[in-house]
């Protein structure tokens, strides 16, 4: 697919190649020296104004939320997006250019399993202006609502079932709008460099500008939905949940989505089970407080679980008859993820003799207790790391609110 971004105005050509299972969806820039690889995932978001950007510095991607609307909708889990440009094309401003050449495509089955988010208790999430509610569900189904003082748009509502041929159907083809009167604001703000009246909606006051035409009476409040689906890709997984959404904006949409990683129950091959666990950590039963690792981004952020059961061994001392695990334990687990992270800058290497010892923790707060049921998702990231220290900040999440939070600094040693 060739033509131009709609904000930087770069002619660009997008690629869609297979992945190996497990990959996820990943974008590589071949225009730029090494051909660097931006993964399509939360924690790369580096720009929600008037689009959904991720990468840092010359390696930005804009507005990849019409890509990835047509990569999730038929439910695509691996695959490798080469770009000559830094946005993909805005082509007729629809999904419907990318949903149609990837179902061109033949998307085909592949070994593994999936991995989905499904929402076990409903939640609200609010980002600015925008709203949303969200409820367990078997499918990924979306409400939406969107209001505007415009005689064209009003306040529009849909309801939308999430499948490949709903959205074929329903969605695909709705595209992006704006208005005349914002042109220039957006123009000064070095955006919409390359919008035209055939790669969007254009309004004035009262109509469309050109004599253009919808696609629906509604269109509006479809493409909004279709934003949706796509800044939801990045959270790496299907959507399994009802998600109500009052006036969503990319802002609200990732928000959204930070909230579903954290507060979902995630399902599918994890990234290492506890036998890759073991591999890596000395610690065993009981001391060994990490049950699997879902998510590795590089080295430099880690996301570990840890399953809270009533047969822990600490529950028979710790607060009997009331049972509580301990602080200390939480934060000795969210060492454990850590020490994963660590011992990946050494990939490739015997680790057999190597340990990580932890040398200081900081800011250490517990915000919730946590009890049998509970399962604790460690969040890592790297700060800093010179030889064989490093820092590191951790926060633990049960359905989705923080129970611990710490800095910690540590080493890999000989035994």
């Amino acid at each position: 697919m060739s033509g131009q971004g709609l904000h930087t105005g770069a002619e660009t050509e997008a690629t869609f190649l297979p992945a190996p299972p497990g990959q996820g969806i990943v974008f590589r820039r071949t225009d730029l020296a090494g051909a660097p690889v931006v993964p399509a995932r939360l924690t790369e978001v580096a720009a929600v104004e008037r689009r959904t950007a991720i990468g840092r510095g010359r390696t930005t991607i804009h507005t990849v939320e019409h890509l990835l609307a047509a990569v999730a909708a038929h439910e695509i889990d691996d695959l490798t997006v080469e770009l000559t440009g830094p946005e993909p094309p805005i082509l007729d401003g629809s999904v419907q250019p990318y949903f149609a050449a990837l179902t061109q495509a033949e998307p085909v089955e592949v070994d593994g399993e999936p991995v989905v988010l499904s929402v076990q208790a409903p939640f609200t999430v609010t980002e600015g202006d925008s709203s949303y509610v969200v409820a367990p569900a078997k499918e990924f189904r979306l409400t939406v609502t969107i209001e505007w003082s415009h005689p064209l748009i009003g306040r529009q509502s849909g309801s939308y079932s999430v499948t490949p041929q709903s959205f074929a159907q329903e969605l695909a083809a709705a595209r992006t709008f704006g208005f005349a009167s914002e042109v220039e604001g957006l123009k000064a703000k070095g955006l919409i460099k390359g919008a035209s009246a055939t790669s969007a909606i254009v309004l004035d006051d009262r109509a469309l500008v050109n004599g253009g035409r919808l696609r629906w009476p509604d269109e509006f409040v479809r493409h909004k939905a279709a934003d949706i689906v796509g800044d939801l890709a990045l959270t790496g997984a299907r959507i399994r949940a009802h998600v109500v959404a009052m006036r969503p904006s990319h802002g609200g949409n990732v928000a959204l989505a930070r909230a579903l990683s954290r507060a979902a129950k995630r399902t599918g091959a994890p990234t290492m089970d506890i036998g890759r666990i073991m591999d890596v950590l000395p610690h065993r039963y009981p001391f060994l407080l990490v049950d699997r690792i879902i998510e590795v981004e590089g080295q430099q952020r880690i996301v570990g679980i840890k399953n809270v059961t009533i047969n822990e061994p600490f529950f028979q001392g710790h607060f009997p008859g009331h049972p509580i695990m301990p602080g200390v334990l939480i934060i000795e687990a969210m060492a454990q993820v850590g020490g994963m992270l660590l011992m990946s800058h050494f990939e490739g290497q015997d680790v057999s003799d190597k340990v990580v010892y932890f040398m200081s923790l900081d800011n250490v707060k517990f915000r919730r207790p946590v009890v049998p049921g509970d399962q604790i998702r460690f969040e890592l990231e790297m700060i800093q790391f010179r030889g064989k220290t490093c820092k590191m900040k951790g926060v633990g999440y049960v359905d989705g609110q923080v129970v611990a939070e710490a800095e910690m600094m540590a080493m890999v040693t000989e035994k």
